[in-house]
This record gives C-alpha cells, sequence and structure tokens, in this order.
C-alpha cells in the first residue's frame, strides 16, 4: 500500500460516513413534522417512538464522522473544527438539545413542559440539516481561513491555521450557494423523514399525512438540488497542479472529474434514479411503504460520488478564499503514513460495527411493533 493509496482510502472512508450521516438525517426530518405527520397528541407520540429509536445512531455517525477527519485528515480538522467553532457548535448545541428532549420529554416533573422539548426537537430538525448541508457546501465554495505551517515553530503562537475574520465560520452562511445547498438537505431530510415515518409507524392516518409532507418536501428539494448541481458543473473549480502542486483555478473542473472517474458518475445516476422510484413509487401506491430503502440507498451513492468528487482527481476538497494557496487536499492535510497504514487496518473492523447497527435497528423495530 502507497501512501497515496491510503490518502485516497481514507477519504473514501470518510465521505461514505459523511454519506450515511446525511442518510440518518431521516430523524430530524421526521422530528420537524412531528405536528404536521403526527396530528394528534396520539400520533405525536407514535412518531417520537419511531425516531427516538434511532437518534443514537444518527449521533453516533455524526461523532464517528468528526473523529475519522480528526484521525485521518488532522488539518481540516484543526482549521474547520477549529476556526468554524461558531458553526459547529451551533450544529452540535442543536443535537445535545435533541439528546436532552428524548430524555426529559416524558419526565414527571420535568420543569419545561414536554410541549417545550418538543419545539427543541423541531429546532434540531430544522437548524441540524440546514447548517450541516451549509458546511458541506464549503467544499465547493470554499471557506475564509488561512494555513502557515511554518508557524509550528514559533513558540510565542504555534497556531497552524487560523480563521480570516471573525466570524468563526458563520460566513459561511452568508454565501447564497451554502444556503442553497443547506436548504436542499433540509428538504432532503425531510424526505427522507416522511419516507421512514411511512415505513416505520403502523397508522394509516399518519401514513396519508406523511405522503403529502413527502411532496411537499421532494419538490423544492429538487429545485434547489439540481441548481445547486448544475452551477457546481459549469463554475470553475480548484485543482492541484501536477507539477507543482499549487493550488490553481481550473474552468468546469467537477464536470471534468466526473468525466475523468466515471463510474462517479454513473453511481450518482443511478442513486438519483433509486431516490425518485422511492418517491415516486411511494406516493403512486398507498400499500407501498418500503419507499425509504431504495430512496436511502441512493441518497448515499448520490453524497458518496459528491464527496469523493470534491476530494479526488487532484482537486482541494477544502478551499481557502483568503489565501489560495492555503486551501486544504488530501495530501497536504492527512496524517502520517504510519497512522494511515495503522487505521486501514483497524477500519477492516467496520464492517462488523455496520453489522451490528443493522442487528440493533431490527431489534428495535421489532420491540417498537
Amino acid at each position: 500500500m502507497t501512501y497515496t493509496f491510503l490518502q485516497h482510502y481514507w477519504w473514501f472512508i470518510v465521505s461514505l460516513l459523511g454519506a450515511l450521516l446525511v442518510f440518518l438525517l431521516f430523524v430530524q426530518g421526521a422530528n420537524s413534522m412531528v405536528y404536521s405527520i403526527g396530528g394528534t397528541e396520539d400520533g405525536q407520540r407514535k412518531v417520537l417512538e419511531s425516531t427516538g429509536r434511532k437518534w443514537e445512531i444518527t449521533f453516533t455517525t455524526l461523532v464517528t464522522f468528526g473523529g475519522a477527519f480528526f484521525a485521518s485528515f488532522p488539518l481540516f480538522y484543526s482549521t474547520s473544527f477549529g476556526g468554524a467553532y461558531w458553526l459547529w457548535m451551533i450544529i452540535l448545541f442543536s443535537f445535545v438539545l435533541q439528546a436532552v428532549s428524548y430524555e426529559f420529554q416524558h419526565r414527571r416533573g420535568n420543569l419545561l413542559g414536554k410541549r417545550t422539548y418538543r419545539c427543541f426537537l423541531i429546532i434540531n430538525g430544522i437548524v441540524g440539516p440546514l447548517l450541516l448541508g451549509g458546511a458541506v457546501a464549503t467544499f465547493f465554495d470554499g471557506s475564509n481561513f488561512v494555513v502557515e505551517k511554518a508557524s509550528l515553530t514559533d513558540v510565542g503562537g504555534p497556531v497552524i491555521s487560523r480563521w480570516a475574520n471573525a466570524s468563526a465560520g458563520l460566513d459561511a452562511l452568508l454565501d447564497p450557494w451554502n444556503l442553497v445547498f443547506g436548504l436542499a438537505v433540509f428538504f432532503l431530510a425531510r424526505m427522507l423523514g416522511a419516507l421512514y415515518v411511512i415505513n416505520n409507524v403502523v397508522d394509516d392516518g399518519i401514513r396519508s399525512r406523511g405522503r403529502a409532507r413527502l411532496l411537499g418536501a421532494t419538490v423544492p428539494f429538487l429545485v434547489l438540488f439540481l441548481a445547486f448541481f448544475i452551477r457546481l458543473m459549469v463554475k470553475d473549480g480548484y485543482a492541484v497542479d501536477a507539477v507543482t502542486s499549487a493550488i490553481v483555478m481550473e474552468p468546469l473542473k467537477y464536470m471534468h472529474n466526473y468525466l475523468s472517474m466515471w463510474p462517479l458518475a454513473v453511481i450518482t445516476l443511478i442513486g438519483v434514479v433509486l431516490l425518485l422510484y422511492g418517491v415516486v413509487r411511494t406516493m403512486a401506491r398507498p400499500t407501498y411503504v418500503r419507499g425509504i430503502w431504495p430512496a436511502g440507498i441512493g441518497v448515499v451513492t448520490v453524497v458518496l460520488s459528491l464527496l469523493l468528487v470534491a476530494g479526488w482527481g487532484g482537486t482541494a476538497y477544502y478551499p481557502s478564499n483568503a489565501d489560495l494557496q492555503s486551501s486544504l487536499t488530501i495530501a497536504n492535510s492527512c496524517s502520517s503514513e504510519f497512522t494511515l497504514r495503522t487505521m486501514f487496518y483497524v477500519s477492516l473492523l467496520v464492517p462488523f460495527v455496520f453489522a451490528y447497527i443493522a442487528y440493533v435497528w431490527r431489534v428495535m423495530d421489532r420491540s417498537f411493533k
């Protein structure tokens, strides 16, 4: 195994975790619609009991995603999680609100009341997907940071990277295209949430309302995602010069990546077809309730291909708008070869972890039904 192979391998692992995280945002999507889908008090309880058996998987995947970045690409971790800390802190705080709400909403004598905790779940259902989508969009549109590796030897301030302004990451929300992608992820989470509830909650009224909300989320998602994707295909991208390793702007860079790595284009197309199949069949056939599975597989494949296009093919996956040469690539931001090689052997246990998650999923669903 070469160092280059290990860099690409770990970007694949991180991208896969990110894709799984986006799929698991169905918990947030369903919670954001708990009143409209649940309808009655009993219906709301059924929806929250269903998502309450899955939220820990989503949260664990989020933490694992951050941990994998820390271990394999530590310079990104220190730059983004350290520099854009307000953006990430708001995301994490919204997930903490979710955990607290599930734990205390049914406790007798809680000071805030059940309705307040449900509002907290709705806040997480809106803020979490929106800001996560905005953060991922910076992989294509860049952020305002500066990397100075020479500062590591500065005894007075050994800080390698710093944010170029005082916003601490909140400036990402000022880019309209980051907001477009963030809103696309938000509506995608609602689509998946509706599909999950239709599959997991055996209640005709809830399933009927879920189908109505599914249509209401699918249309804006398609408009927003297509706008972002088309713009991505025609915009200049952040390329790595093969000779000098300098970061340069290349016209149609992301389209070139799809053309040169054509299997990713095929995977993207298959993913889109699966997503639409799950949605359309669920809305067209009232007796069909398994749309979450083809749609979920489609979401994972599309997001995975997008993240691979962002990091593979000689591309800067975390561009800097403040200093182009500070942009991060999988080569200049990764851990040592020894670390990546050691983690490679550890990662062979990942399939067993996925098998355990699948087993726990089935057990929880069986106990719920």
